[in-house]
């Protein structure tokens, strides 16, 4: 493992030169990616046909110190406001990042060139004949005019599910809804979720200036016991709302799908514990080096456990868990019989997972 002067002494060499310096790291991703998940086969995200979730949000990183372009957030502490895209690898999975776009700490939350420009890059990340394989999943924040005409210029095909603002024509519609219009929702497993129900605002609503094939979804539910109330419930009931081009399928399993955008959380999370809770470096060139490191680094364990960990519970452990069970496990080489061995603990409880991860990797083709 390289040394903090060393680490410091590669960024800053990189960083001279910023442009090309992340034009090559995320060519070099990308190659990785494409070939890890042709070496994955049917455990890799697109390969039964299905939508590649493609989920945007925007994440505080504090600063401790006056880095370069750290600002105020809108949070009230002091950092930066990266925007992060990543790949769902779904239910049995994790996930994995496509783009982590470093930008000042008040950088606004829908700024729409943003969002554009992390979904280019992310775009840029699958291979070329899973690109129009997506589905695009951001919060209210995505919900501009720019972005989603971005997002459904023609030639582009791509499926997208952007929360929205409520606003008053939202509110006004949904008064006007009758009672029949509303369906049951869904909980996480697919069942119906009491107190929760889905409908469908297109039609109540003028939307002229909003692509064409737009779909505005509804959700109500009563709040949880004991939960604070918002201004914008109505009638005591919570509401948000979507949006989508997608016309098949019933409106609780669009909304679902939408609200499964939620993991994109635990990526963050995963994240922050892989080098993103704080950037070390003052530059900010050098910073976007780091965010690019971090990338590579969730990566590789993403890779990893789609490779060597498929169908097991530890297909969706994040890095704090994968470091307990797995990494940190005792071990001991020992030579004999012209053989290098690695012996490992017989009573360490995930000893068997480690050893199948291991003649899986090692089943793989050599790298050429």
């Amino acid at each position: 493992m390289a040394s903090d002067p060393t680490v410091s002494r590669l960024v800053d060499r990189l960083a001279a030169d910023p442009a090309r310096a992340l034009k090559a790291i995320r060519a070099s991703r990308a190659d990785a990616r494409e070939r890890a998940w042709q070496l994955a086969g049917r455990h890799a995200p697109g390969a039964d046909g299905e939508l590649i979730p493609i989920d945007l949000d925007a994440t505080i990183v504090t600063a401790h110190s006056d880095k370069q372009q750290a600002a105020p957030t809108w949070k009230k502490t002091f950092g930066f406001h990266p925007m992060t895209v990543f790949a769902d690898h779904g239910h049995g999975g994790s996930g994995e990042p496509l783009a982590l776009l470093l930008r000042p700490g008040n950088a606004g939350s829908n700024t729409a060139v943003d969002h554009i420009e992390a979904t280019r890059l992310a775009l840029a990340q699958l291979p070329r004949q899973r690109r129009r394989q997506v589905l695009i999943r951001a919060d209210s924040g995505g919900g501009t005019h720019d972005f989603l005409a971005w997002l459904t210029r023609p030639g582009r095909w791509m499926s997208y599910s952007i929360g929205f603002t409520l606003t008053d024509d939202i509110q006004a519609a949904i008064g006007r809804l009758p009672k029949s219009a509303w369906t049951p929702a869904y909980d996480a497993d697919g069942q119906v979720r009491p107190g929760a129900w889905v409908a469908e605002l297109t039609g109540l609503l003028d939307l002229g200036s909003w692509p064409k094939g737009m779909r505005v979804i509804a959700r109500k539910e009563r709040p949880h016991p004991g939960a604070q109330l918002r201004f914008t419930d109505i009638d005591g009931h919570r509401f948000t709302c979507f949006v989508t081009n997608t016309r098949r399928g019933q409106l609780a399993d669009l909304e679902l799908r939408h609200r499964r955008r939620a993991r994109c959380e635990d990526r963050i999370r995963a994240a922050k514990d892989t080098g993103l809770t704080n950037l070390p470096l003052h530059d900010f060139t050098q910073n976007q080096i780091w965010c690019e490191i971090v990338a590579l680094a969730c990566e590789v364990m993403s890779w990893m456990q789609m490779l060597a960990l498929h169908d097991t519970d530890a297909r969706r452990y994040e890095p704090k868990r994968l470091r307990l069970r797995l990494f940190a496990v005792a071990g001991r080489l020992v030579r004999g019989g012209r053989r290098l061995r690695l012996r490992l603990a017989a009573r360490w409880p995930w000893a068997d997972t480690l050893l199948t991860a291991l003649a899986r990797l090692q089943a793989l083709p050599a790298p050429t």
